[in-house]
């Protein structure tokens, strides 16, 4: 049985995975950015829980991120499209069909990457908030 931390990931996998883009998780950068864009999950931080004792339980405000990148020769164009469809499908279930509090984004630090002899690439670090409790910090 997965932990409650490993059912939220994959959930919100599962969530980015609906997007017209190629949706990786933990992968590296490929080569070659498909033509719809580029999504990869970054498992992230689960930081330093806040503790409640009776009944014991541990609220995290685990700190995933999200990177977007497109090369396309309307690099905007495909990037407010790209961003602006994954917080679309973030809003479309807050919490994961159960399986956490909230689940929230921050706008994206977006920065553009020239390559030699090709477009330039558009990508974003987006840093997205889960909010969830468990009992044990391991399981």
């Amino acid at each position: 049985m997965p932990t409650p931390r490993e059912s939220i990931l994959a959930a919100l996998h599962a969530r980015l995975s609906a997007l017209p883009s190629t949706v990786l998780r933990g992968d590296v950068l490929p080569e070659r950015v498909p033509a719809g864009g580029l999504v990869i999950l970054r498992d992230g931080e689960p930081g330093e829980p806040e503790v409640t004792l009776s009944p014991l339980a541990y609220h995290y405000q685990h700190r995933a991120e999200i990177e977007a990148v497109v090369q396309d020769a309307d690099r905007e164009g495909a990037f407010d499209t790209l961003t602006a469809s994954i917080g679309t499908a973030l809003a479309a279930d807050r919490t994961l069909g159960g399986l956490c509090d909230w689940v929230e984004a921050e706008a994206p630090r977006s920065v553009d990457l020239p390559i030699d002899g090709a477009a330039s690439l558009k990508a974003a670090v987006i840093p997205v908030i889960l909010h969830y409790t468990t009992a044990d910090p391991l399981t």
